[in-house]
């Protein structure tokens, strides 16, 4: 009976010692993918559906919702080099904003982004750099520039184990399109900071940027968040939640208030 009860413990301490080993191994994959997701140009194919709802947007206070298809499609070029596509496909439904009792749903224009970057980062080091695309894929006047863009876009970051901060922007200038709709000359700036736990919980926050020079006016929305990373079935995922802030705006389409929610599904 001894020699049993020596067994049973010592099966025991081996099970209990497997299952701690496994917990850690999750809380360490976990937090690898949500490091992973806060790097714009990790190697990673990942599909996020962000959502975006802002109320009383300008003198009509108007509503907008915005859900962003923001699929990101890596390519190997060499041991040391990978292309990291992301593509920003909006669809819109939004009231009163371009005159009282108006409303306008569908798609505006597409923005693809190119980044050539480094396989193998240094001392958590990593940059970026490619063209950006403006694709008048909108389908109604009032969504879409109805202009052909290009520019350059750059990304530099650093992270660490459980820390990202970075900072992403683009310039884009229209070329082509049509000749009755103003000039596409604006600067997206968008700094970023993440923290993530062993768990795959996080908390990050970003401020969105547009510097419009054709209109000589800047917009600007601040988006605190917190995320977890989870599974649905076997297929991970990312969701976050969090405030929409505008920071600045025109008076025409300055907003109250907004509220952000993401979900991202990881291949």
């Amino acid at each position: 009976m001894k020699v049993l009860r020596l067994f049973t413990s010592g099966l025991v301490l081996l099970a209990s010692q497997h299952v701690f080993a496994q917990q850690e191994q999750s809380k360490s994959s976990a937090q690898e993918l949500a490091n992973k997701l806060a790097n714009p140009v990790a190697s990673l194919i990942s599909v996020p559906f962000q959502n975006n709802v802002d109320w009383g947007i300008g003198p009509l206070e108007g509503s907008k919702y915005t859900l962003n298809f923001q699929p990101v499609i890596p390519i190997k070029l060499s041991k040391s080099l990978n292309l990291i596509t992301r593509y920003i496909l909006p669809i819109i439904d939004q009231y009163n904003i371009t005159g009282q009792g108006e409303h306008q749903f569908g798609l505006s224009d597409a923005t693809v982004s190119a980044f050539f970057a480094p396989a193998n980062p240094k001392n958590g080091f990593i940059w970026g750099v490619g063209p950006a695309l403006l694709i008048p894929t909108g389908t109604q006047a009032a969504l879409s520039t109805k202009k052909w863009g290009a520019g350059p876009t750059v990304l530099l970051l650093k992270q660490g184990k459980a820390n990202t901060v970075g900072f992403l922007a683009n310039q884009i200038w229209s070329y082509a399109g049509d000749e009755n709709r103003s000039a596409v000359n604006q600067l997206f700036a968008q700094p970023f900071y993440t923290h993530n736990w062993p768990t795959g919980a996080g908390v990050g926050v970003n401020a969105e940027m547009t510097f419009d020079w054709q209109h000589k006016n800047t917009t600007a929305f601040l988006n605190p968040t917190a995320s977890g990373v989870t599974k649905l079935g076997k297929q991970p995922i990312q969701f976050a939640v969090g405030p929409r802030i505008p920071v600045l705006g025109p008076r025409e389409s300055k907003a109250d208030f907004g509220l952000r929610g993401v979900l991202i599904f990881v291949f």
